[in-house]
């Protein structure tokens, strides 16, 4: 179809190059509209490099300033041109971990009101008008708070989208999305990364990784290899979040993951293409 229009959300600046740098880069060089939704600025994560250790979590937040700056240079690896805050930069705050203290915040997103933050994002899609959109699974691909939110936040704001009792022209999205991490991809990953040798842990299960989707749940595989090195790039303009060696990568926990350009969703809304018995779409905008 021509004229394509890609619309994810995400959390915190940093997860739309671990997840889905590579496919957000691939239709970006292929002349789709692409936009970046971010949730918060990510003002509760961990630093890595002893030498940003200054500018974590505090009361002014200055981490969250900082990772606006590593949001944009991602963004230009990435080659997308579209990027907005829900609600403008600082509407909600980063929640931390499940339990922690910050989820008590005000502005946490994970106390965001649902509705409140789905209208929001609903005025976006409409001016944007996505024909595909992306978001987390139910689970919030591990858990974090905020992942879950924008999982709610995004399935309301595509049926607030189309009411017409919000202004302006109602739009439909087409074609929802999660994200989601094969439970064998993660194995086979696994098994590599035990055998060779760097500064990271390899890890042991696959939980040290993700909680992992299903195999039976995957829809669609985007092989978007070619655009391996700008995935990559993207990743290392998080440096406060990401260490990043040759073809491998870590987060806080220093265990060691693969930087791969082959992504992988889960159809949530939308056509189902007609496929052979284990066979995977491989283009998201496939059936429009």
């Amino acid at each position: 179809m021509k004229d394509r229009r890609l619309m994810m959300v995400h959390a915190h600046p940093d997860d739309e190059s671990i997840v889905t740098g590579a496919t957000l880069a691939k239709y970006a060089a292929e002349g789709a509209g692409v936009t970046l939704v971010t949730c918060t600025l990510g003002e509760e994560g961990e630093v890595i490099p002893d030498d940003l250790a200054h500018l974590a979590s505090d009361r002014t937040d200055t981490l969250g300033e900082h990772r606006v700056g590593e949001l944009d240079k991602a963004c230009v690896a990435l080659g997308v041109r579209d990027h907005r805050f829900l609600g403008g930069a600082g509407r909600y705050r980063d929640s931390g971990m499940m339990g922690a203290a910050a989820n008590g915040s005000p502005r946490a997103f994970w106390g965001a009101d649902v509705e409140e933050a789905a209208t929001l994002l609903a005025e976006v899609i409409r001016q944007v008008r996505p024909h595909v959109l992306v978001c987390y699974d139910e689970h919030g691909g591990y858990g974090h708070p905020d992942h879950i939110q924008a999982h709610r936040v995004t399935r309301r704001a595509c049926i607030r989208a189309g009411e017409r009792s919000m202004p302006g022209t109602p739009w439909q999205v087409r074609k929802l999305y999660a994200i989601a991490q094969p439970v064998s991809r993660i194995e086979a990953a696994i098994a590599r990364l035990r055998e060779e040798s760097g500064s990271f842990t390899p890890p042991a299960r696959v939980s040290d990784i993700a909680r992992g989707t299903p195999d039976a749940q995957v829809t669609t595989r985007v092989d978007a290899t070619a655009h391996w090195a700008a995935k990559a790039l993207a990743m290392r303009a998080h440096a406060t979040q990401i260490s990043v060696e040759g073809e491998r990568f870590a987060l806080s926990n220093g265990i060691a993951q693969e930087i791969d350009a082959v992504e992988y969703f889960t159809l949530l809304m939308g056509p189902t293409p007609r496929l052979r018995q284990g066979e995977l779409e491989t283009d998201l905008f496939s059936g429009l």
